[in-house]
């Protein structure tokens, strides 16, 4: 990975109004040459009163100088920090969430503690996040239905608030394993990464409990896509056979128990594995089978943060102004020359 650092340069936001800093100079000599301002200001016929310098000019200049100020201010200088061009090699990963009520299942035990399905698979995803800086992540969250939580992001922070969002009931009760996976290598269809009809190093991890009972697509159907597209699908299975049923012990449940056939079998038929989330090794495995696929190339771009610096112009430009139709004034003229009788 290349990484360029520019933090702390300067850049103008919108840099098109700098062209109005062309029109002053042409300004200038317009007025020079008509010998009468060319622009209606306070006070400005006043500005053409024959006086030695510096007090002539003052007001002219001081002008001259905060119209360049609030034509920067306009082009909103910033401070760029950590901006980056990144080149680097990584892979393009969904995963697809399953949030049915079936998640609810509390076969799992950790350090005497009950835990569901999705507590059990969270440090997963976790992983995902925190362990491949290199990856581009995206997010698919399904029930009955598949929703696309986060598109492929390289800001893993921010995907890890998203994920940390996620709960049983977000979305309509159901499992449509079929839907999301289906959602999950739509999202992963970029035409730049397809050679000869088939997706370079693009993955999708699968976590659920795999008794699809919902949705218009097959699971399999979508399995044999994924296939053709030469898209693998890493399928993580959270729960045991047999459900206990200790999450929502007074609900009807719908396809409860774990479906290792079906998980194996999309996994199988797209060139994947299937792991168990109970398993201690599942998450190094997984990373494992993927790194020994060829990696892709990413080129980004990312401004990290900007601070806005058109405050530190337009509050001296407007100042500036200010002062000099104050020293153009009509009423300082008059009592200049009256001070000049006087001495005379």
């Amino acid at each position: 990975m290349n990484v360029e650092d520019v933090g702390g340069s300067l850049i103008f936001a919108d840099p098109e109004w700098l062209l109005l800093l062309l029109a002053l100079p042409a300004l200038a000599w317009l007025r020079a040459r008509r010998g009468q301002p060319v622009l209606i200001v306070p006070f400005a016929t006043h500005w053409t009163a024959r006086e030695p310098l510096p007090r002539s000019r003052w007001p002219v200049i001081l002008l001259a100088a905060g119209l360049v100020l609030l034509v920067i201010a306009m082009a909103r200088p910033q401070r760029v920090e950590d901006r980056r061009q990144i080149h680097q090699k990584g892979y393009d990963i969904v995963l697809a969430i399953d949030l049915s009520t079936s998640m609810l299942e509390a076969d799992y035990e950790r350090n005497g503690r009950r835990l569901n399905r999705l507590q059990a698979i969270k440090p997963i995803v976790e992983a995902f996040m925190a362990r491949r800086p290199t990856d581009r992540i995206g997010v698919v969250a399904f029930g009955g239905r598949a929703y696309t939580l986060a598109p492929l992001s390289f800001d893993h922070v921010w995907l890890r608030r998203q994920v940390g969002r996620l709960k049983v009931g977000l979305v309509e009760d159901g499992t449509a394993v079929g839907d999301a996976l289906a959602l999950a290598i739509s999202r992963l269809g970029l035409v730049e990464r397809v050679d000869a009809g088939r997706r370079q190093g693009g993955f999708v991890i699968l976590l659920t409990d795999g008794a699809s009972n919902s949705g218009s697509i097959e699971p399999l159907d979508a399995a044999s896509v994924a296939s053709a597209k030469g898209i693998p699908v890493y399928t993580i299975g959270a729960g045991t056979q047999g459900g206990l049923g200790l999450g929502f012990p007074f609900r009807l449940r719908r396809g409860s128990d774990l479906d290792e056939p079906t998980l194996r079998a999309i996994a199988e038929r797209t060139g994947g594995r299937y792991f168990r989330a109970a398993d201690s090794d599942t998450i190094d495995a997984a990373f494992a089978a993927i790194d020994a696929e060829r990696k892709i190339e990413f080129d980004a771009k990312s401004n990290l943060r900007a601070h806005e610096l058109f405050v530190r112009a337009a509050w001296p430009g407007t100042g500036l102004c200010i002062v000099a139709f104050w020293l153009a004034r009509p009423g300082r003229r008059r009592i200049r020359s009256g001070d000049s009788g006087e001495n005379a």
